[in-house]
């Protein structure tokens, strides 16, 4: 199969200042991946595009990634929302999505598909593993383009840092163990995309994250 040109556009929305992207190769089709707070700006540059959003794809369910869903949902009413389901039940759940603690905690629309691990996600001839990240939260998924050498993370990892575990819910040690076994087992020179910070690489991460 040849491999459509890959496009990440990425967005850092709202004060936590949360990184989401649109996913495009080659045609108009294209993913939404997490909606932070403000989504608006990613909104406009699929419309002012003319993209095609087929779906969107959440890393994980914590409040500064989905609070800008249900505006994309507006704008798509029936647009495909994707999670791992380990997490499906946190975007209607304030609690479990940490809005709880905000002024307006978010309840956000239901998942209509879920994600899993080993999954293979298609879009215009190019291929993304699903792999499986757990740790930060119960559900989180790394999304991963062998050929392009592109790893969309979550907050799994983070240019010298890893994601926060004293969240409920959250798991320090399994965060190692998914970081070590579906992260640092990609190629060195995999980019990696980070739900929060710059981008890195695997081998950077490899050879300088102090948390590793």
């Amino acid at each position: 199969m040849t491999a459509a040109p890959l496009h990440i556009e990425s967005f850092c929305l709202g004060q936590w200042m949360t990184n989401c992207f649109v996913v495009r190769a080659g045609g108009q089709a294209c993913w939404i991946v997490d909606a932070g707070f403000e989504p608006q700006a990613m909104i406009g540059y699929v419309q002012q595009h003319r993209l095609e959003p087929r779906a969107v794809l959440l890393t994980h369910a914590h409040v500064d990634h989905i609070a800008g869903l249900a505006a994309v949902r507006q704008a798509w009413p029936d647009l495909p929302v994707l999670i791992h389901r380990d997490e499906q039940d946190f975007l209607t759940d304030p609690a479990r999505n940490l809005s709880i603690m905000l002024e307006e905690p978010i309840v956000a629309p239901p998942a209509t598909g879920s994600l899993a691990h080993g999954q293979m996600l298609e879009l215009d001839e190019r291929c993304f593993e699903v792999r499986h990240t757990p740790g930060h939260s119960p559900g989180g998924v790394t999304l991963y383009d062998a050929h392009g050498g592109e790893a969309i993370v979550g907050d799994t990892l983070f240019s010298g840092s890893i994601g926060r575990t004293d969240f409920p819910n959250a798991d320090h040690g399994q965060l190692i163990r998914s970081i070590r076994q579906q992260l640092l087992t990609l190629p060195e020179a995999t980019r990696i995309l980070p739900g929060h910070g710059p981008k890195s690489t695997i081998g950077q991460e490899r050879r300088n994250n102090p948390f590793l």
